[in-house]
């Protein structure tokens, strides 16, 4: 497939990407209605916040991050681990690879067309919490730190996407990858920032996790969008971020190729 062609195809992908978004709309309500954790971890954490600060975080301040949180999450989510594992079992991937596009190109346009739904849930709860937070610790309050953390995620997006295609493909070398997606996910839950801000943990611990992706997946862009960092560090934890992105995408495309070569399918 020329880039030309993926060019060309791609406003239409997008296009059937939407309206399969709209016609399964109730099917995101639920995955959205799955994807809360935020919301109870804030009930929570502003419940111990009630007693006094927890580090720099005040009930307002957790109120800004957990809700930051949630809006990050609807934005980033990517399935295709999921959708590449059940195609492999069924055999339906051969269907994909019959076609003049990229599987990759579609499972990435099959995801990002379901955004503009997804914003609509956002907005109303970014409006909440710059009601009850405050636009300081709600939003970046300057055209630089939207671009940082615009530059965020997108690099949040694309690390959770090769992960997933990492993860899906692997369904082609082994029996199943299913037990590796539920560690994933337990991994990203811990360590990603979604459950507690990261800097919650002890030293030691922070300086593990640096190194590690799930950090870049939530916690960085929550912190651009709630003003955690000043500019140069800011800048810093982004170069960072898009280390992981480039290494994840050399090593996901590089598996997704030999395990095309491994894949075989039988009609009936």
């Amino acid at each position: 497939m020329s880039l030309r062609t993926a060019l060309k195809a791609l406003p239409t992908m997008l296009r059937i990407g939407f309206s399969e978004a709209v016609a399964y709309r109730a099917e995101m309500i639920i995955w959205v209605l799955a994807t809360t954790m935020p919301l109870i971890m804030l009930a929570l954490w502003s419940a111990v916040a009630r007693g006094g600060p927890v580090g720099r975080f005040g009930q307002a301040e957790f109120t800004g991050y957990f809700l930051a949180a949630f809006c990050v999450r609807q934005m980033t989510s990517s399935w295709v681990a999921w959708l590449v594992s059940y195609e492999v079992k069924q055999g339906t991937l051969a269907m994909r690879l019959l076609r003049p596009i990229s599987p990759l190109l579609a499972y990435a346009t099959e995801v990002l067309a379901g955004i503009p739904l997804r914003v609509a849930i956002v907005l109303p709860v970014l409006g909440i919490s710059l009601w009850v937070a405050g636009a300081e610790r709600a939003v970046p309050t300057s055209l630089g730190g939207w671009g940082l953390f615009a530059l965020g995620i997108v690099g949040a997006w694309l690390i959770t996407f090769y992960l997933n295609v990492l993860l899906g493909t692997l369904s082609l070398f082994l029996e199943s990858s299913q037990k590796l997606m539920e560690v994933y996910m337990v991994l990203f839950f811990v360590c990603s920032g979604y459950m507690f801000p990261v800097e919650f943990f002890p030293p030691g611990v922070r300086t593990v996790m640096e190194w590690l992706p799930f950090r870049y997946q939530m916690g960085l862009p929550v912190e651009l969008m709630t003003g955690a960092h000043a500019t140069k560090e800011a800048w810093e934890l982004l170069a960072a971020q898009w280390t992981w992105v480039l290494g994840l995408g050399v090593v996901s495309m590089a598996v997704w190729r030999r395990g095309l070569a491994r894949f075989a399918a039988f009609g009936g």
